[in-house]
């Protein structure tokens, strides 16, 4: 019989619904020595967390996120609460033993994760960052493709990530929808909610960035503010773009945006080396492009009149994850890389060998993104540890 280990889930939003699915399918689908249980969740309006400790399953609820961590029938924390709480409740978690899963950016700046990290290693609780994206099975396969030396030297990294559902000047910023305006709860705009993500993709994948050089822009510079009805300055940046050199010495663009007219979520990275390419987007994400030139092992050239991109059906059950899902050519969606991320970190718990990212990695990627905040204030290149 697999071990019971009772969740705590920490709000009830988008985040709080991908991973409560997470929890309640993952061992329908991995064979795994735990057992999530949804045991409680907690947010401050009693109504609206009633109806989701109803609607997904969880045993009570609290009003008060305190209690929930003070609970002797809790094993794991999860947070899924807007990033201004974050701080609080992990510093609160691990005094109390509890382990740790957090939604990211990991805190609002370097300082908070910084005394994050050292409060879960003080702790020694196992903790991660649910950085989803590197449980994309193409991307996880990108990763793998990488390892096996299949780019060779690279050259070139180039991520986008483009969204458009800020772009009318009416939309109010603050309050339960919209606090990823607010820079008072966000911490930042697009680096912190999408360049994270591309930024903790490219580091996974090409090794540290060095430095980086910035521009950010806020194009509505006034909002109504849900929450008090004023007009309020709005301190969020609402595109970023930046130059990045890797420890590698590979040249990186990142741009992001909320600006982009006709873009939901798209999510797409680039890679470059002198055996091959990578090119992977998230809005067609059943799919891995490789363009191989040489032989990782021999370096022998690829025939000339059979180069060309290779589009790869990452649906085998060769490939990450895909032998947990369907048939090959049965494609699986954005819910099943938050399943594929919690059966890692169930898997570590068993094997020792924690799941990565873990909030040290987290505090990497906030260690780039706040050195890319910086730089665009001051318009200069900045170096990162």
């Amino acid at each position: 019989m697999p071990k019971a280990l009772n969740v705590g889930m920490i709000g009830y939003g988008f985040m709080g619904r991908a991973h409560s699915n997470a929890y309640r399918k993952v061992n329908q689908f991995f064979k795994l020595e735990y057992q999530p249980v949804l045991k409680a969740c907690a947010a401050r309006k009693e109504d609206k967390i009633k109806a989701f400790a109803e609607n997904w399953g969880y045993e009570s609820y609290e009003t008060d996120w305190r209690k929930l961590v003070e609970r002797d029938d809790i094993d794991l924390i999860d947070i899924g609460s807007p990033n201004n709480t974050h701080k609080e409740i992990v510093l609160a978690a691990a005094e109390a033993g509890k382990m740790i899963l957090c939604e990211k950016p990991l805190a609002m700046n370097v300082a908070e994760a910084e005394e994050m990290v050292a409060a879960v290693e003080r702790a020694g609780v196992p903790n991660m960052v649910w950085f989803n994206y590197r449980r994309v099975p193409a991307i996880t396969l990108a990763k793998q493709l990488v390892d096996e030396g299949r780019i060779g030297k690279p050259f070139h990294y180039r991520a986008l990530y483009l969204q458009d559902w800020t772009i009318a000047a009416d939309v109010p910023q603050g309050g339960q929808a919209l606090w990823r305006l607010d820079a008072s709860v966000a911490g930042s705009g697009v680096t912190g909610d999408l360049l994270a993500h591309s930024i903790d993709t490219a580091e996974w994948l090409n090794g540290p960035i060095r430095r980086v050089c910035a521009r950010t822009e806020t194009f509505v510079k006034e909002r109504v503010h849900a929450e008090t009805g004023k007009v309020e300055p709005v301190n969020i940046d609402d595109a970023c773009m930046f130059l990045a050199e890797f420890a590698n010495g590979s040249l990186g663009t990142f741009e992001s945006t909320r600006y982009a007219r006709g873009r939901k979520n798209f999510n797409t990275f680039e890679l470059n080396g002198d055996r091959g390419s990578l090119y992977f987007d998230l809005e067609d994400p059943q799919y891995l492009q490789y363009f191989k030139y040489a032989d990782p092992k021999t370096g022998q050239k690829t025939e000339a009149h059979l180069t060309g991109w290779q589009k790869i059906h990452v649906t085998n059950f060769e490939h990450p994850y895909m032998d947990h899902w369907w048939v090959p050519g049965c494609t699986i969606g954005y819910e099943h890389t938050f399943i594929n991320a919690l059966a890692d970190f169930l898997k570590g718990l068993e094997t020792g060998t924690p799941a990565q990212p873990d909030f040290r990695s987290g505090l990497r990627t906030q260690k780039v993104c706040d050195a890319v905040l910086q730089s665009a204030r001051e318009g200069r290149w900045v170096e990162i540890e």
